[in-house]
Order: C-alpha cells, then sequence, then structure tokens
C-alpha cells in the first residue's frame, strides 16, 4: 500500500526535545532533592484545581463522550484516517492489542483488584449508610465508570484528530498539527512550538509515574510470592533497569515488530489470565456481577457524569472520579499519538467502535471479573484482601490470585503480563515522545527514542528514591486543566476541517455520478444507433 513519504521520514531532533528534555530533567533534580517540597506543592495545587475546577473536568469528559460519538453516526463516520483509497494497517486483534499495550493496559491490572474493593470500603457519600450488597454493587458500577467510556473518550478525540491530520491532511504527528484551520499560517509559530512543548511535558510525567506504579507492582508480586524478594527501592531499581534493556531491544526492531508482537503476546496472556479466573473463580458470582454492571452502568452513567453532590461531601468525587479524570487527560497526548499511528486506513466509525465501544465493554468484564471475585472475597469475610485495597494496592491483584487454585502459577503469570505491558508502554511512550521531539516523524531516530527510555527510566528510579513520586504524579495531573482546554478546542477545529472535507467529498461524488451518467447516455445512443 502506498504511504505518503513525509510521515516515514527519519528526523534528527528539533528545538522541543532540546527544550523539554532539559525542563524533565530539572523536575527529576527537585523531586530528588526536595521530594517533600514538589509533593507539597503539587498537591496543594492539585487540590485547589480539584476544588475550584472539578465542575469543569465532569462537563469536558462529558462532552467529549458525546462529542465522539456525534462523529461516528453522523455523516462524518464515513470519513476514513487517510486517504479515501487506504485500509487499515493491523488487523483489528493486533489493533485491539495495541491499543492496551500503550498503557492502559498497566492501569487495568493495577486496578482491576483494588478499585472495587476500594469503593465498597470508602464508598461514595451517597451510599455510606447502605445495605452492603447495595454498596458493593455501587463500588463496582464506580470502578467501570472510571475505566470505560470516559476515558476512552478523551483518547479518542486526541487519536481521531492526529491521525485525521496525519493521514488525510498530512500533517506532522504533532500536538499542534490539529489546530491548522485556527492557526492558519502561525501553524509553526511560537504557539503551536508551545503546545507541542506543553503536551511533551505533560506526557513524558504522566509516563514517568506509570513506570513508577508499574515497578511497585511488580516487586509488590514478587515479594508477595517469595518472601527472599525484598520490596524496597533496590528490588525496583534492578526491575526498571532489567525493562529499560528489554524496551531497547523492542525499540531497536520498531513498531512493526516490536510492539506489534509483544502486544498479541499480552492480549493473549491477558485473555488466559482473564478466563482462568472466571472459570476457576466464583462463577456465577462474576457472571451475575458482570450483567448487574453493565446494566447499572448504563441506567446510572448519565447522572454519574454530572453528578458533583453539591449539596453533601463532594470530597469522594474530587479525590476518585475527578481525580481519575485529570490523570486520564494529562495521559491523552501520549495515548492519543499511539493510536493515531496504529489507526491510520480505518473509517471513523470503525475507530469509534474499537476505540470507545470494545474497550468499555472489555473494562466491564474485566473489572467484574478481577474486582467481583476480590469482592466476594471480602464479603466472605477475607479481611487481608480488604487491608491491601485500602493500604497496599499494588500486592491486592496477587493476594486475591493467591486465593485461587494454582495461585502460585497464575502469579507468575500475572506478573509476566505487568512485565510485558511495562516493556509495550516504555516502547510506546519512547516512540511517541520521540515523534513529539522530531517534528513529528513517524519514524524517530532510535537514539531520541532510547534518550527518552533513559530519561523516564531515570526520573521514575530517582522519585521511587526519594519519595517524589506521588509529588511528580500530581504535578502531571495539574497539567491536565489547560490540556482539556486544549482539547476542546481542538474538537472545533477538527470539526470545521471535517466539514470542509466532507463537501469536497460529496461534490466528487457527484461529479463522478454525473460523468457516469453522461456515459451510460452517451453508450445507450451509441447502441440505438448501431441498432
Amino acid at each position: 500500500m502506498a504511504r505518503n513519504h513525509y510521515h516515514f521520514e527519519t528526523k534528527k531532533p528539533s528545538i522541543i526535545f532540546f527544550i523539554s528534555a532539559p525542563l524533565v530533567g530539572l523536575f527529576v533534580i527537585w523531586g530528588a532533592i526536595g521530594p517533600d517540597t514538589l509533593e507539597s506543592f503539587s498537591e496543594s495545587t492539585l487540590n485547589t484545581i480539584l476544588d475550584h475546577f472539578g465542575w469543569f473536568y465532569m462537563l469536558a469528559t462529558t462532552f467529549f463522550i458525546a462529542f465522539v460519538l456525534f462523529l461516528a453516526i453522523s455523516p462524518f463516520g464515513k470519513l476514513r484516517l487517510g486517504k479515501p483509497s487506504e485500509r487499515p494497517e493491523y488487523n483489528f486483534y493486533t489493533w485491539l492489542g495495541m491499543l492496551f499495550s500503550a498503557g492502559v493496559g498497566v492501569g487495568f491490572v493495577f486496578w482491576g483488584v483494588a478499585e472495587p474493593g476500594l469503593y465498597y470500603l470508602d464508598p461514595h457519600p451517597g451510599y455510606a449508610d447502605a445495605p452492603e450488597e447495595v454498596r458493593a454493587a455501587a463500588g463496582l458500577r464506580y470502578a467501570v465508570f472510571h475505566w470505560a467510556l470516559h476515558p476512552w473518550a478523551i483518547f479518542s478525540l486526541i487519536a481521531l484528530t492526529l491521525a485525521y491530520v496525519q493521514f488525510r491532511k498530512d500533517q506532522p504527528a504533532l500536538i499542534s498539527s490539529a489546530f491548522q484551520p485556527l492557526l492558519g499560517d502561525r501553524k509553526y509559530s511560537y504557539l503551536s512550538k508551545g503546545i507541542d512543548t506543553f503536551a511533551v511535558l505533560a506526557t513524558s510525567t504522566g509516563v514517568a509515574t506509570t513506570f513508577g506504579l508499574s515497578a511497585l507492582q511488580i516487586t509488590g508480586g514478587l515479594s508477595h510470592l517469595s518472601e527472599n524478594i525484598p520490596n524496597n527501592a533496590i528490588t525496583q531499581f534492578i526491575v526498571i533497569g532489567i525493562v529499560t534493556c528489554l524496551f531497547i531491544i523492542s525499540a531497536a526492531t520498531g513498531i512493526n515488530k516490536g510492539i506489534r508482537i509483544l502486544s498479541t503476546i499480552n492480549l493473549t496472556i491477558a485473555s488466559i489470565l482473564l478466563l482462568f479466573v472466571i472459570i476457576v473463580g466464583p462463577s456465577l458470582f462474576i457472571a451475575e456481577s458482570a450483567v448487574t454492571a453493565i446494566g447499572s452502568y448504563l441506567t446510572n452513567v448519565t447522572q454519574m457524569s454530572l453528578d458533583l453532590y453539591p449539596f453533601g461531601n463532594g470530597d469522594w468525587l474530587g479525590e476518585y472520579t475527578i481525580f481519575f479524570w485529570a490523570w486520564h487527560i494529562s495521559w491523552a497526548p501520549f495515548m492519543g499519538i499511539f493510536i493515531a499511528r496504529i489507526s491510520r486506513g480505518r473509517t471513523i466509525r470503525e475507530f469509534v467502535a474499537g476505540v470507545l465501544i470494545v474497550p468499555s465493554l472489555i473494562a466491564i468484564l474485566w473489572f467484574s471479573t478481577f474486582g467481583g471475585t476480590a469482592l466476594d472475597m471480602i464479603l466472605a469475610g477475607n479481611e487481608q484482601i480488604g487491608d491491601l485495597v485500602l493500604d497496599n494496592v499494588e500486592v491486592a491483584l496477587f493476594a486475591t490470585l493467591g486465593e485461587l487454585p494454582l495461585g502460585f502459577f497464575i502469579n507468575i503469570l500475572a506478573i509476566c503480563l505487568i512485565l510485558i505491558f511495562f516493556i509495550t508502554s516504555a516502547d510506546s511512550a519512547s516512540y511517541v515522545l520521540g515523534a513529539m521531539t522530531s517534528d513529528g516523524s513517524l519514524e524517530p531516530k532510535l537514539f531520541v527514542k532510547v534518550a527518552w527510555g533513559f530519561l523516564i527510566a531515570g526520573t521514575a528510579s530517582v522519585l521511587l528514591w526519594s519519595g517524589g513520586l506521588d509529588g511528580l504524579q500530581s504535578a502531571s495531573i495539574i497539567a491536565a486543566l489547560p490540556f482539556a482546554i486544549i482539547m476542546i478546542v481542538m474538537a472545533i477545529s477538527l470539526l470545521l476541517i471535517m466539514r470542509k472535507d466532507l463537501k469536497e467529498d460529496q461534490k466528487k461524488k457527484r461529479e463522478q455520478l454525473k460523468k457516469e451518467l453522461k456515459q451510460e447516455v452517451y453508450d445507450e445512443m451509441k447502441e440505438s444507433e448501431s441498432d
């Protein structure tokens, strides 16, 4: 299939690389030297934002869902993310695996057991005095709520916009490319560079915190399996070092080999793990929980999406729901650029089905299975799982799996799953950051990708050692507020682009139809003359 040469041209690092990389380095130094001051500053700023702009996050994320669904069901849904003759690069199974490999898979594994139990033990204030079965159902529903339509709509908007401007409008893989109708000839101005630099900073800090969380969960799992492996910073450094070496090997092979192969393997392992828990776990409880979660989610999603609990204590929503919306938005540049890269050739309607609907259904099944299993154990009186959910989240998955038959071996499989997710997250993150700091090239130089990989790994290692990881996570989420505004403007820009293209496509179709009709009339006239 023919490809536009520009998009796959390897380019040198741009000025954005030399601006953003030192800024990330300075942030790491701050976290290493003064982790308490970083955490204090970040936490106070984050709390202020969550308290005063929670309403904006709730409205914005709801708007993103409505906008993406509108594009899918409207005439725009027929437009293709590429030239009209192009078709998808990857089959559906590979594509789906790569969607989760970009980092969200880590979130599913990390929170899959913990969230439903957490919201049962620390419930929404509207359910604080409810019977335990009502609190359990609400806990599962809110876990699904945090990982189904809303986050995927956030990722979909960025990915859809960037895929469209890259592959149909021949623009580079940069966030600023989406603003061409609004910036016009100033698309390479200081404003566009500022947008791209901001996106790089938000992405790199967000990815670094995920590195830290992944290392915490892997070492937590290893220490749970063997008392001889301590769950401390040294073990975490070793894990990060091993992952860094493996990710460099994957990065050197390119996206069509490294990430593609590992993503397929990981999707298969995740499917095996999911089926195992469904079969040997509380199968009936899981099935009933999944069906109930679907019905409860669909019935209450509008109310939950716009619920700020203004007549009661709204701190719970700020601590959980709004926090998650901000976290997902801070991830949006990274997820958006990567999903755009692997979605070339699909129609908007196919894209929305694959990036919004299918992952949401998988989220319901995943959280109902793992979270439902943990809830069943907690309701049966397993206090250990409940304590871990509240105080030691990274070990909760392994403790839950350890209660099932073949628990030791299935825990090893879970560690392999997290490890591969860790590698693919590192690979895709370094690829995205490399593209963003190489003028949007979809084939950034290897040394740029490796440089970002080492910088992110170093960031996670230093902050795990100094205790500044929470501060960095809060700082990355603070960036979500201005980026949410950027996303709203991006949606308007995309609508302007597609409206113009749809009119042009319709005009071309009418002209083609006229030609075909004229040719048909001409052929009929020739035929009648010959008769």
